[in-house]
């Protein structure tokens, strides 16, 4: 079994690089010398938490749910007891994730689990919730990834979030929704992620890591495509090509936004906050795009836009907006790509929201 958090041993440092066979020049990390599996900066330090707090949510999550609702509630909604079984190894899972990050960080310095609340009365909506939550933990990771340092401890939470992209698909298909409507799953930032999991956060130990990123205020989709209601269309099932999309270009979307400066996060520790000017457009975040539409006012606070169109590759490949996605109100449309969105952090006014295209 190897060990995580271990610093160079002297002999190590006095190795000598030497060229592997078969190998071509260049790369990251391809030489002899050990890797370390530890943070490498503060960026990694604060990503990797930010990480942590995520597996922790989930954990908790995935055993609330099943002691909430009886097993006939489960039943009800189409979930038999194998199914209620995944649901549980899932949150074994978890405990595997929490205990990865936690040693990477080091046991005196990771953040310890915090309490919740969760905004669901049935088992319909619980798996909702499931299938949007490990969403944004999937993507907030993919965000970052690829930013860190420490190219050990990426190499290892690459392993962990592939396992997290299997849970979101799953719920999807508890959902009854169609299991993967992308070509590509898109990242968010670090901020973005935070502010949409901070509010669920009720309280955490003291001495707990303060996370430095940004809380953005609050953004509502009143109309969001509702999946979670069952019929015909969206059953249980490995998959349904549903008779009726759930949106489609040129839908009004309706929203409600929060001025900054709200208490959020555990203990109330946290203030949304943005540098943003005023707000004139709707960002889209899905696959490997960031879209804008143009934002119309309807009163403080509150306005609406179009869902937008287009295909990733153009005419004939597929939908650029699809699947479990992200929106939020910004001052600009900067042109941003997945490898720099955090350029868009300045300019958002609210959000992201979670818009559930399909």
């Amino acid at each position: 079994m190897f060990r995580l958090a271990i610093p160079f041993a002297l002999s190590a440092i006095a190795r000598v690089a030497v060229g592997m066979p078969y190998m071509p020049s260049g790369g990251l990390g391809t030489n002899s010398t050990p890797p370390v599996y530890q943070p490498m900066s503060d960026f990694d330090y604060q990503s990797l938490a930010l990480a942590l707090y995520q597996e922790y949510i989930e954990l908790d999550l995935f055993h609330y749910g099943l002691a909430k609702f009886s097993t006939d509630e489960f039943e009800a909604a189409g979930l038999n007891a194998e199914d209620r079984f995944l649901i549980e190894f899932m949150a074994d899972q978890e405990v595997g994730h929490a205990t990865l990050i936690s040693n990477i960080l080091g046991p005196e310095s990771a953040p310890k689990q915090c309490n919740y609340t969760y905004p669901f009365e049935s088992v319909r909506d619980f798996v909702d919730f499931c299938q949007k939550l490990t969403r944004f933990g999937e993507s907030g990771v993919y965000g970052f990834l690829e930013h860190l340092n420490s190219r050990p401890a990426a190499t290892l939470l690459l392993e962990s979030i592939t396992t997290e992209a299997r849970q979101q698909m799953i719920f999807r298909q508890f959902e009854g929704l169609f299991p993967m409507p992308m070509w590509f799953v898109p990242g968010i930032t670090q901020s973005m992620a935070w502010t949409l999991l901070a509010p669920y956060i009720s309280s955490c130990p003291e001495g707990n890591t303060h996370l430095a990123w940004q809380n953005f205020p609050a953004l509502q989709i009143t109309n969001n495509p509702n999946a979670s209601t069952l019929n015909d269309d969206n059953k249980p099932a490995i998959t349904h090509n549903r008779s009726a999309p759930l949106s489609s270009p040129g839908m009004t979307v309706n929203l409600t936004w929060e001025d900054p400066g709200k208490k959020v996060g555990p203990n109330d520790a946290y203030t949304t906050s943005t540098s943003a000017g005023k707000p004139k457009y709707v960002a889209w975040i899905s696959q490997l795009n960031t879209t804008y539409t143009d934002l119309t006012c309807t009163d403080n606070n509150t306005g609406s836009t179009v869902q937008p169109g287009g295909n990733i590759f153009g005419d004939n490949t597929f939908p650029t907006i699809n699947g479990t996605m992200f929106i939020m109100i910004t001052d600009d449309n900067p042109y941003v790509t997945p490898f720099n969105l955090s350029m868009l952090n300045p300019h958002i006014v609210a959000g992201p929201a979670i818009y559930q295209s399909g």
